[in-house]
C-alpha cells in the first residue's frame, strides 16, 4: 500500500494490530522560522536520527508507521499541547523549545515564539499528527479488536540536563504500568533482556512521553510502549551523526524480537 503523504507526516497502513509512531525523526524547519534562529538550530542535534531506517523491517510485521516531517524544534509532538511537564521536578523541553538538549539557545534575541505563535503552532503541526495516530489507532482497534502502539524515539548516552551518567541501551516506557495490560511492560523488558549485549531498563528516566501517556488505554485494549533507544547502539553519536551500519544489523533483531513479542502478546489475547 502506497504511504500517505502530508505536509506534517507519512503514514503508512498496515495489516498487523500494531502502529509504530516517529514524532521526532522530522528534520524540516521552515526557512521563515529558521532566520529568526541561532545557528545551532541547522545542527539538529537533537533528532531521533535514522530511525525510519532502522526500523526498515517493520513493514514486514505489518506495521503501520507514522513519521514526523518537521523537527521538534518546530513544535515537540510528544509534549503535552497545553505544555505542562511531563517530569515534575525535573528538567525537560518544552512543547515549542527554546534551547537545545544542551542548553544553547535556539532563538536570536527576542524572536522565541510568543503565546499566540504557539497556539498557532499547535494547530499547524501537532493536531493534524495527533490527529492521524488517533485515526490509526481507531482504525486499528476496529479491524482487529485490539491496537498496540509503539513509540519509538532515540537519544544520546549521556544528557547531563536529563539523567546523570550513561543511560542504558533500551529505555522502554509504559507510564509506570498505566498505558499498557498489567505484565505487557515487563514481558518486553525480560524479551530484551535475553540479548546480554545490551542492557534494558522499564520506567527507568524516561516512563513514556505525552503519546504513550495520553493513548495507551489498557481498559479500551489499546496498549502503548514507549521505546528510548541509545544512540550509540546504531550510529555515530556526534556530527554528522552517521548511521552504521554494522551496529544497527546487530541490535535491530532486538527491536524485531520485542515488536514480535508485543504481537505475540496480542495474538494470545485476542484468542483467549
Amino acid at each position: 500500500m502506497k504511504p500517505m503523504a502530508h505536509p506534517i507526516y507519512t503514514l503508512h497502513r498496515g495489516t498487523a494490530p500494531l502502529l509504530i509512531s516517529m514524532p521526532h525523526v522530522g528534520t524540516h524547519i521552515p526557512a521563515s522560522l529558521l532566520q529568526r534562529m541561532n545557528p545551532v538550530a541547522t545542527q539538529l542535534d537533537d533528532t531521533d536520527w535514522h530511525l525510519p531506517q532502522l526500523y526498515d523491517f517493520a513493514r514486514e510485521l505489518g506495521a503501520s508507521i507514522l513519521i514526523a516531517q518537521h523537527s521538534r524544534y518546530v513544535i515537540d509532538l510528544n509534549r503535552p499541547p497545553d505544555n505542562a511537564n511531563l517530569y515534575p521536578g525535573q528538567d525537560t523541553t518544552s512543547l515549542c523549545p527554546i534551547d537545545t538538549f544542551a542548553k544553547s539557545p535556539l532563538y536570536l534575541a527576542g524572536q522565541a515564539p510568543d503565546t499566540a505563535e504557539i497556539a498557532e503552532r499547535v494547530t499547524t503541526y501537532w493536531q493534524p499528527y495527533h490527529q492521524a495516530l488517533q485515526a490509526e489507532l481507531a482504525r486499528l482497534k476496529a479491524e482487529h479488536g485490539i491496537a498496540l502502539l509503539w513509540d519509538a524515539h532515540s537519544i544520546r548516552s549521556e544528557v547531563p540536563r536529563f539523567f546523570d551518567g550513561r543511560l542504558p541501551d533500551f529505555n522502554l516506557g509504559s507510564a509506570n504500568g498505566s498505558s499498557c495490560a498489567a505484565g505487557l511492560g515487563e514481558q518486553l523488558l525480560a524479551a530484551a533482556q535475553r540479548h546480554p549485549d545490551y542492557s534494558a531498563v522499564l520506567n527507568g528516566r524516561f516512563k513514556g512521553g505525552y503519546i504513550t501517556r495520553a493513548y495507551g488505554a489498557p481498559a479500551d485494549d489499546i496498549h502503548a510502549i514507549q521505546l528510548e533507544l541509545s544512540l550509540p547502539t546504531y550510529m555515530a553519536e556526534k556530527p554528522p551523526y552517521a548511521f552504521d551500519d554494522n551496529l544497527a544489523g546487530q541490535v535491530r533483531p532486538v527491536i524485531r524480537d520485542l515488536l514480535q513479542e508485543m504481537l505475540d502478546w496480542a495474538s494470545t489475547r485476542r484468542s483467549s
